[in-house]
């Protein structure tokens, strides 16, 4: 057995294994078909931005990147505290 860290194993994946690992986590399964445990999923996920960040994807290209450029800030909404009769009540069934 290899004394390799999982930063350093993560660091030496090739791009095809990038790849898969990102793929495996799209469908939650591996190619076999098997479904990845929720541990799985979070290796694969943690490995795939080491890759990332170890290769120096630009921002926009890195697993996870939200483009907040597009949207508005979200405007803060007005709460009525006003007491009317019309309270909306959410039940949880």
């Amino acid at each position: 057995m290899s004394d390799m860290t999982f930063d350093e194993l993560a660091g030496q994946m090739t791009p095809e294994i990038h790849l898969a690992l990102k793929q495996a986590v799209e469908l939650r399964k591996w190619p076999d078909g098997r479904k990845l445990s929720q541990a799985q999923l979070e290796l694969c996920l943690e490995a795939i931005i080491k890759y990332e960040n170890t290769h120096q994807f630009d921002e926009q290209s890195r697993t996870g990147y939200i483009d907040r450029s597009r949207h508005p800030q979200q405007e803060q909404l007005h709460v009525d505290d006003s007491d009317d009769g019309d309270d909306i009540k959410w039940v949880k069934e």
